[in-house]
């Protein structure tokens, strides 16, 4: 262990599960469009992504389980908003990021 330097345990496994649970370009996109809009139908966002809705409600109710999103009910819509805000800044990490890919 280099001298002064403690590793934060917990906000290492925390942080791998917020990055294991993004980690799929759909989910991403989704947290992009959320950090845009308040709250969004399943169907609005499918049809924004041009994404097929069984996938696409895989992915909304995995975020939702893991915490990332919250969702309500209204008649026969539901409607997914961002629980977890600051997950949006992965995605600013992600475009100032000047890695070789």
């Amino acid at each position: 262990m280099v001298a002064g330097y403690q590793i934060n345990k917990e906000k290492l496994e925390k942080a791998a599960f917020i990055l294991k649970t993004v980690a799929h370009p759909t989910r991403l996109a989704v947290i992009d469009l959320l950090a845009q809009h308040d709250k969004l139908s399943v169907n609005e966002i499918g049809e924004i992504l041009g994404c097929e809705q069984s996938l696409l409600s895989h992915h909304l109710i995995n975020m939702k389980l893991k915490g990332i999103l919250r969702s309500e009910k209204d008649g026969l819509n539901v409607f997914y908003s961002l629980k977890e805000r600051d997950v949006t800044n992965l995605l600013t990490c992600i475009e100032n990021c000047h890695c070789n890919f």
